[in-house]
């Protein structure tokens, strides 16, 4: 089978590339290498959005109950397999694109799991993140140890008893954290730079106070630095109505804070002497967002009677811990681009993986596009609140681009 356009992913990238590709009269097939929604199918199973239900914002979604909620795994899902059979998009599912080749004349050659195939241009909408990292440490851990990366997560009894070090304090490290010892779990956090962020601010989410205040829509540009792309997700939570998840809110419950995970030798893990540094570094971050919070406030004329500033915080870090008494390690250091491993494209992804492109189109490669890139544009190009603006772009430049070659020569 061949095709004009090809989406590889159905996500909610890909989905809404399919949407605005299809009011844009532009013949399409979407491969997804599970089903829809793949990706967040293997989500844990207590997960459930960080984001509120309201701030999805697709092309033609249909609002979902509770809109101030967080949906649940598996609610989410359905919520993608209503949205994809509503749209009617050309989902081809249990096809994995193993290889994409650009052929000398224009177009490109893709090897999938269920064959060959020619497009004349190709969406990637498979995300940024596909590579799992894990700090060099990591390699020394001894072999008794259960080692997970988070996509390999599911639920507490899944691990064995004993101490569970958590390796990250993102978004997901905090929150498996936070699972783990409400489970019952001894739990020690090896923390790096995350930032952090209050759920509710003037009984308004926090997202509605990055939406408005225009935070989320900083481009790429603006970041102190391209390194800036891999730094973790915010310290938040959608758990039970969402709330505050920070260090002091860790720690108050009874998680023990670390370090990063500087070294391993024998059955001893050690940490850098950096917890300090970190905290300083979220608590800044923190100020950074209220910045745009405040400025909000005062054009809005609403007050912030409830927002303290954040009292000094230095908990005792330990310099080590026995792993003998360790049941498992889950690494939550996130994920690094993959595509230039099956994108074989030269010039098309600078040196940390990401793409190179131009409001989502290559600018190494003609007719080769993304969407739901981490950073793609702006801070939410690869949020549910923004994956909408940057496929209704990419999809605007494919059908041009159609345009364009079938306009007659003079």
């Amino acid at each position: 089978m061949d095709a004009d356009v090809v989406v590889v992913g159905a996500g909610q990238a890909g989905l809404a590339a399919s949407c605005e590709l299809a009011a844009a009269g532009v013949e399409h097939v979407v491969l997804e290498r599970g089903r829809v929604a793949e990706t967040w199918r293997g989500r844990w199973d207590s997960f459930c959005l960080v984001t509120p239900n309201w701030s999805i914002r697709l092309p033609d979604w249909e609002p979902v109950p509770d809109a101030d909620g967080f949906l649940p795994r598996d609610e989410l899902v359905a919520a993608f397999e209503r949205y994809a059979a509503a749209l009617r998009a050309p989902v081809q599912e249990d096809t994995e694109v193993t290889s994409i080749v650009p052929r000398p004349g224009g177009g490109f050659h893709l090897t999938t799991s269920r064959g060959e195939l020619e497009a004349g241009a190709v969406v990637l909408a498979t995300g940024a993140f596909a590579r799992p990292h894990r700090p060099p440490a990591a390699a020394a851990l001894p072999d008794g140890v259960e080692q997970l990366d988070t996509a390999q997560y599911r639920a507490p009894d899944q691990l064995p008893p004993g101490r569970v070090l958590v390796v990250g304090s993102g978004q997901t490290g905090c929150q498996i954290a936070e699972e783990l010892h409400l489970a019952g779990h001894d739990v020690v956090l090896a923390c790096g730079k995350s930032p952090w962020v209050h759920r509710r601010i003037a009984e308004r989410d926090i997202v509605w106070w990055l939406l408005e205040s225009g935070f989320l829509d900083v481009p790429v540009e603006r970041l102190p630095s391209p390194l800036a792309r891999l730094a973790a997700n915010v310290q938040a939570t959608g758990r039970d109505g969402g709330h505050d998840l920070t260090y002091r809110e860790l720690h108050a419950m009874g998680v023990t804070l670390a370090g990063r995970l500087d070294g391993v030798e024998d059955h001893t893990a050690r940490f850098a002497p950096d917890l300090g540094a970190s905290i300083a570094w979220g608590d800044a971050r923190h100020g950074d967002v209220m910045a745009f919070v405040r400025a909000l406030a005062e054009e809005r004329g609403i007050g912030l009677d409830d927002v303290e500033e954040p009292e000094p915080f230095a908990p005792p870090a330990p310099e080590s811990m026995d792993l003998r008494d360790t049941g498992a390690v889950v690494f939550a250091c996130g994920y690094r681009p993959d595509h230039a491993a099956w994108v074989q494209a030269a010039g098309a992804f600078d040196e940390l993986g990401f793409p190179l492109h131009r409001d989502g189109a290559s600018t190494a490669v003609a007719d080769l596009y993304f969407t739901g890139v981490h950073f793609l544009r702006t801070r939410k190009s690869g949020l549910l609140c923004g994956a909408g603006e940057d496929a209704k772009l990419v999809a605007r430049a494919v059908a041009d681009a159609a345009r364009r070659s079938r306009a007659p020569r003079s």
